[in-house]
């Protein structure tokens, strides 16, 4: 064969292989997009026998229409569940978006799989629970480690009595007038938003709704609307204190859960057509990135002491409290901190069948040092959400380190958390 024979071979081999590469990819493509049209089918029937598993959805209404007027029984539900789990496993998707793609709607249907086997009665302790649905490894607790930290508090609120009672009387005393209530949390979310808009771009039509509630298992919830808008809802059946306007405006709002929500139905719905991002289920892989983004938001828009520093110049004033507060809130918010997993271990040994219901209020007054009904309250929400509680916390702590990971400067991180966000990553992929 001629040199320019072996050239010309060589050229149609190279546009064979691209063709060849270009087919495979769009035949990947559109499985993918069969494939996920059946995911949020299904998780909208499943939300149907599983009130909470639906935290939002934007697709088509009929579809939403069909799985209410074309339910099938949950043993039918299951079995179409299953088959599309198998269905995905079979797919091999070639790198790039697709392989992205591909592994977290993957993940969700093995959450939704997990969570119709519950439907229907299937019992999971809480570390596979946790592994399933979450895609996250549970470390082993010891209550040790929690009553040092008790001893630490206790050195920091000395007296008589029961450390939690002392602890619920100090933050009571920081507690905002129900007058001046509204003017605090709105401008603590504006300034949660200032900083966040800083270094996110977000559309220019993006806004939220607040309202106050009453008689609901958790103290925040942000209910996305589509269209760039959310439902900002505050429970009012304890108290708000001091600290917690930046708080709920951080991790409800900016950068927190309104940002992630424009964010994943802007980029990932909208522009990549990525149809399965039409709804956002609570129970999946994604409420871990969800929450433990929005916690660490907090730290992220309020790095270092910036937060209670905000707090002690503006709003303690704003709320006609003492400022000389300040300091001992954010000694206390800081010990705190290391409860925060106490909530994990409680839940795991409640779940699993360890200890009572009683035992769990106590330990759940014990650790987050507050009052009975408080306590109450978060057994109401172990009860309601089972594992998901440990996406705050675990959630946080795997989120942290691998933005940190990134860089020691802010922009670094901002930049990283925002790639985050849209990016897919699960638990395992963070911790690897």
């Amino acid at each position: 064969m001629s040199v320019k024979k072996k050239v010309l071979y060589s050229e149609q081999m190279k546009i064979k292989l691209t063709l060849s590469l270009y087919l495979l990819m769009s035949m990947s493509a559109f499985a993918l997009d069969e494939e996920a049209e059946r995911y949020v089918k299904l998780a909208l029937e499943l939300g149907e026998y599983d009130p909470d598993y639906v935290d939002a959805y934007l697709g088509p209404d009929e579809w939403a229409l069909t799985a209410k007027e074309n339910l099938r029984s949950r043993d039918e539900l299951a079995k179409a569940i299953s088959n599309l789990l198998s269905d995905l496993k079979a797919i091999h998707p070639a790198e790039g978006d697709s392989s992205i793609r591909h592994k977290a709607l993957l993940l969700n249907v093995r959450a939704m799989d997990t969570r119709i086997r519950m439907v229907r009665g299937e019992i999971f302790l809480f570390k596979e629970e946790a592994r399933l649905i979450y895609d996250a490894t549970l470390p082993d607790y010891t209550f040790e480690k929690f009553d040092q930290a008790l001893k630490e508090i206790e050195k920091l609120i000395p007296g008589e009595g029961d450390l939690a009672e002392r602890v619920d009387t100090f933050r009571n005393s920081l507690t905002i007038p129900e007058d001046r209530l509204d003017t605090v949390v709105n401008l603590a979310i504006n300034e949660c938003k200032r900083r966040t808009s800083k270094h996110i771009s977000l559309p220019a039509t993006e806004h939220f709704i607040l309202e106050y509630v009453h008689d609901k298992s958790w103290s925040g919830y942000n209910w996305y609307q589509g269209g760039n808008e959310s439902l900002m809802q505050i429970n009012l059946d304890f108290p708000v204190k001091i600290d917690r306007p930046v708080g709920l405006g951080c991790h409800e709002g900016y950068p927190g859960h309104h940002v992630w929500n424009v964010l994943v139905e802007n980029k990932l719905l909208k522009e990549k057509g990525w149809i399965e991002f039409s709804i956002f289920p609570l129970f999946s892989p994604t409420a871990l990135i969800a929450e433990g983004s929005a916690n660490y938001g907090v730290d992220l828009a309020f790095p270092g002491n910036e937060k209670i520093e905000y707090e002690r110049e503006i709003l303690f004033p704003l709320a006609g409290l003492d400022p000389e507060k300040a300091v001992m809130l954010d000694k206390l918010n800081k010990l705190t901190q290391s409860l925060s997993h106490a909530t994990n271990a409680t839940a795991q040994l409640y779940l699993d069948g360890e200890i009572t219901r009683e035992e769990a209020i106590v330990q759940r007054r014990k650790y987050s040092l507050t009052s009975r009904e408080r306590a109450e309250q978060s057994v109401r929400f172990i009860e309601q959400y089972r594992s998901y509680v440990l996406n705050y916390n675990l959630g946080k702590d795997i989120v942290t380190r691998y933005i940190e990971k990134q860089g020691d400067d802010q922009a670094t991180r901002w930049a990283a958390f925002e790639r985050m966000l849209t990016e897919l990553p699960s638990a395992s992929d963070m911790t690897k």
